[in-house]
């Protein structure tokens, strides 16, 4: 999550939807006083090494909003608690305020649910031994770990000006870049954007695509995402 409020934006950071590499393309833009959540390291490099200076900036929860675990961590560790890097739109909200956050450009990226899944099925099972299918990783996985509907809506309705497609990442970016008036383009970091191996539709069978269907069904709903087919000789 980024509020930046010299060019008055909230980057809300939804899952497996390119959050890191915007977060480190965004922070450039950002001042001492604004919030960046979350970007501490970028496929196994930290933001510094990417040679974006530090990032995480004034992101920590205050001491009145502290759970036990976070006042066991301080006393143990000696760290202080943060705030998550995929803020739902209702807590950004509390933090900043009505007036900032009415009168701020707030957006989000979605990005097709089947495809999500597959994608977050590969990031979390690459280092288990024995991995499991991808039907067993779907059947135990949160519904709030596939869907990201409740982090850009409120009391279910959508709670940001613009939802940026996935499909149509970087020419999407462009245009809010110029909507915010950023005084350079908005370029991505070589971080690791490769697409799932193979099409999803060769990856997901009908038990599979049941599970996220059920978990996604908003965003299926509002935004008229179809399952694809895709013949076998382009997969």
């Amino acid at each position: 999550m980024i509020v930046c409020h010299r060019y008055r934006f909230i980057f809300v950071t939804t899952r497996k939807t390119c959050g890191t590499p915007i977060e480190i393309a965004l922070s450039a833009f950002c001042a001492d006083d604004d919030v960046i959540t979350g970007i501490a390291r970028a496929n196994g490099a930290s933001g510094a090494q990417l040679g974006f200076g530090a990032l995480r900036r004034n992101d920590s929860i205050a001491l009145a909003q502290y759970r036990p675990f976070d006042w066991l961590r301080l006393m143990v560790r000696g760290e202080r608690a943060r705030l998550d890097k995929h803020v739902p739109a209702g807590a950004i909200r509390a933090l900043v305020g009505e007036t900032i956050w009415n009168g701020y450009f707030k957006f989000c990226v979605e990005r097709d649910p089947w495809e999500k899944a597959v994608a977050l099925y590969d990031q979390r099972t690459r280092a288990l031994n024995p991995r499991p299918s991808i039907a067993e990783f779907l059947a135990q996985a949160r519904p709030e770990s596939l869907s990201n509907f409740p982090i850009y809506t409120i009391d279910g309705a959508l709670a940001v000006d613009r939802v940026i497609r996935f499909e149509h990442l970087d020419a999407e970016l462009d245009a809010v870049g110029h909507l915010l008036n950023l005084p350079t383009p908005l370029t991505l970091p070589d971080t690791d954007r490769a697409a799932s191996a193979g099409h999803y539709s060769a990856r997901i069978g009908p038990a599979e695509r049941a599970l996220v269907d059920a978990a996604c069904v908003r965003e299926i709903e509002m935004f008229g995402y179809g399952f694809r087919e895709v013949a076998p000789e382009d997969r």
